[in-house]
C-alpha cells in the first residue's frame, strides 16, 4: 500500500513539473493584416467607387492620368489613390496636411481610416495595438520632422488581400506620445 502512495505522489509530482503554470505564459499579440483604407479596397475597387464615395463638395478632388486625389481642409489631411491601367485602385494613401488651411467649425473624426479604424492623428502605439509588431521598424524624414516608418508585410494573410502597409509616425518625446503621420495600404500586385 506504501509502495502504491509513494508511486502516485511520484506520478503527480512528475505530472505537475511538466505542465507549464498560467503564470508563467506570457501574452502573445495576435498579428493582424488589413483590407481597407478609407472605405476601399486596393486592388478590388475601381475609380469610379472612390469618387462616388468621395463627391462631397466640400473636399476639393483632382484627378490626373493615373491617380486621384482629395484634400480636407478642415481635417487638414490628404487622401491619394495610385490607379492601374485599368483604372483599379492599386495604392491609397492618408496623409497629413498641416499645410491646409480651412475656415472651419469643429469637425468629426476623420472617416479616412483603416478597416481595424486607425486614422492619422493617432497615437502611434495604436498602430501595434492593432496590427501586432511590425516587419521593420526605420527612421524616416519628412518636411524636416525626425520620423520612423513601420512596415507590416501581408503576404502570410494570403495572395488576394493588399500585401503592404506603411505608417509613418512622429517619435514619442518627453511631451508629448508619438503620432501617425500618414497611412499606405497597397495592393498585391506591387
Amino acid at each position: 500500500m506504501q509502495s502504491l502512495i509513494l508511486s502516485m505522489a511520484v506520478a503527480c509530482s512528475t505530472l505537475s513539473a511538466q505542465t507549464p503554470k498560467a503564470s508563467t505564459k506570457k501574452a502573445v499579440v495576435q498579428r493582424a493584416n488589413e483590407l481597407t483604407l478609407a472605405g476601399l479596397r486596393p486592388g478590388k475597387d475601381n475609380s469610379i467607387r472612390a469618387v462616388q464615395l468621395y463627391k462631397q463638395a466640400d473636399l476639393k478632388t483632382v484627378k490626373e492620368d493615373a491617380q486621384l486625389h482629395w484634400s480636407d481642409a478642415c481635417r487638414k489631411q490628404t487622401l491619394s489613390m495610385d490607379l492601374d491601367s485599368e483604372m483599379k485602385v492599386q495604392v491609397i494613401r492618408v496623409a497629413e496636411a498641416d499645410w491646409l488651411q480651412g475656415d472651419c467649425v469643429r469637425v468629426p473624426p476623420s472617416p479616412w481610416k483603416t478597416g481595424r479604424g486607425l486614422r492619422v492623428q493617432d497615437e502611434a502605439k495604436r498602430v501595434t495595438q492593432l496590427y501586432g509588431q511590425p516587419d521593420s521598424r526605420s527612421p524616416s524624414s519628412k518636411g524636416g520632422k525626425t520620423l520612423e516608418l513601420l512596415y507590416y508585410a501581408f503576404d502570410w494573410a494570403g495572395s488576394d488581400v493588399p500585401q503592404v502597409m506603411e505608417v509613418l509616425c512622429t517619435k514619442d518625446s518627453a511631451v508629448q506620445p508619438g503620432r501617425v503621420l500618414e497611412i499606405t495600404l497597397a495592393a498585391p500586385s506591387l
